[in-house]
């Protein structure tokens, strides 16, 4: 996490010097009054400017200060629980620790414990899940790497494992089911179908798939894995809405969700081709490039292509490089032509 802790007081920022040294690259905002020629991030504007600023460019905002300053410099500053950064409230003696903001999807509460701990202090956390001692559905995704999907609907199946209500499961891959084995309501099974037929008045999907009779129920959470590699190729100059259109009419058509996409995969001819990169930086993807040498030792269903051996001196790009930089041996999808286009999809293992 991008951490910063602002002080106010002069036993504030003693405290600020401390806890400072015990998170790496924690940035230490000291007022000019109370600054030391070692004090690197040294402030004389209001307080609420720079807490406005911190708010818009960190991970995590750690205020040793009252709490009313805190909540109302920041209120308009707020845009929602899936973007807004970590916010933590500490009395000058660390006494008391308090998650104020994004404590599950931010990880306020886990940073908070870190920080109590440090100060000999209490963590002051109100989340219903926490207080019960269970673990909640986004903040067990944040931890696990994945995308809450619709947001609105953590409320609510939070809101089951707190009356109990029977809740399914599905999570082929075991990311989060042993987060919750020993919860009775929370029933794990690993078949998506099995899951969509079960009766339950919760249900949670560990899935990259989407399908159309899960949209616009409050009772279905889906947690998506960014664990979909897709090799790509294409002719020379390929505009960035042909390869756009390609890649979103291959996962319509497999029902595929491409916040799952966790990188493209070329061969290294391609690291200037502006069409893939421009997708990629569209999409926040890394670009893996592997060597035509590296792509020819791969075995790949589809038969060599002369015209790309001929171009690249590959036998084929899109398969052998989904391959390889996924780790698997088998395609979830191989070779599509789209136009100038060709695109293959591998799970990362």
């Amino acid at each position: 996490m991008k951490l910063a802790i602002v002080a106010l007081t002069g036993r504030g920022v003693l405290l600020a010097r401390d806890l400072g040294r015990s998170l790496p690259g924690a940035e230490v905002h000291v007022p000019e009054r109370f600054c030391r020629p070692s004090d690197r991030f040294v402030f004389n504007t209001p307080v609420g400017e720079l807490l406005a600023d911190l708010f818009s460019t960190k991970d995590g905002l750690i205020c040793i200060m009252a709490t009313g300053i805190v909540v109302r410099v920041l209120a308009p500053c707020l845009r929602g629980k899936e973007v807004d950064p970590a916010v933590l409230v500490l009395d000058e003696k660390g006494e008391h620790v308090i998650s104020l903001l994004s404590g599950h999807l931010g990880g306020a509460n886990d940073l908070a414990r870190q920080v109590a701990k440090f100060t000999g202090g209490k963590p002051v956390i109100t989340t219903a899940t926490d207080v019960n001692r269970l673990p909640a559905w986004d903040d067990i995704a944040r931890r696990e790497g994945l995308t809450v999907d619709p947001l609105h609907s953590v409320r609510r199946l939070n809101s089951l494992l707190l009356e109990k209500g029977e809740i399914v499961l599905v999570d082929r891959k075991k990311r989060v089911s042993p987060y919750f084995a020993n919860i009775p309501n929370v029933h794990c099974m690993e078949s998506l179908a099995e899951g969509m037929r079960a009766a339950a008045r919760g249900h949670v999907y560990v899935t990259h798939y989407r399908h159309a009779q899960w949209e616009g129920k409050e009772n279905v959470l889906i947690l998506r894995p960014r664990d979909l590699v897709v090799g790509i190729g294409c002719n020379r100059g390929t505009a960035l809405a042909e390869i756009e259109a390609a890649v979103s009419d291959v996962f319509a058509r497999l029902n595929l969700h491409q916040g799952s996409i966790l990188t493209l995969a070329t061969i290294i001819d391609k690291a200037d081709e502006l069409g893939i990169n421009a997708f990629a930086s569209r999409h926040n993807l890394p670009v893996e490039h592997h060597r035509a040498a590296a792509l020819n030792k791969v075995a790949v269903p589809t038969p060599p292509s002369e015209h790309v051996r001929a171009a690249v001196g590959a036998n084929g790009v899109c398969e052998p490089a989904a391959l390889l930089s996924s780790g698997n041996t088998r395609l979830l999808l191989p070779k599509q032509k789209c136009g100038n286009v060709t695109i293959a999809i591998a799970e990362k293992v």
